[in-house]
């Protein structure tokens, strides 16, 4: 069996320097949301490079920075209320290796 392991130990660069205090748990659960959202804002950022054969009307740089602000909000919100799930089942996987005491 795997030994238990920490956030701390973890690479500092994974690990946000502004993370939430509080258990390794909680902080398990914080990664895993954000990792949603970005999981969440990649898939959303290749659906709109889809090209269908039509004529942007718009087409500006300003359309596609509004698209990726678009884009990064949903993620955020789809992930905070946990519509998808991803994160509750990232979190459920990767809580195992959690030390009994820290959750």
């Amino acid at each position: 069996m795997t030994d238990a392991i920490t956030l701390s130990q973890a690479n500092p660069a994974i690990v946000s320097a502004n993370a939430p205090g509080g258990t390794e748990r909680e902080r398990l659960a914080e990664a895993a949301r954000q990792f949603e959202a970005i999981f969440v804002r990649q898939m959303l950022a290749a659906a709109d490079k889809t090209d269908f054969g039509g004529d942007d009307v718009f087409g500006s740089s300003g359309e596609e920075t509004f698209r990726e602000m678009r884009d990064a909000r949903f993620a955020e919100l789809a992930s905070g209320t946990g519509a998808l799930g991803l994160a509750a089942t990232i979190e459920a996987q990767l809580a195992r290796f959690v030390g009994p005491g820290e959750s």
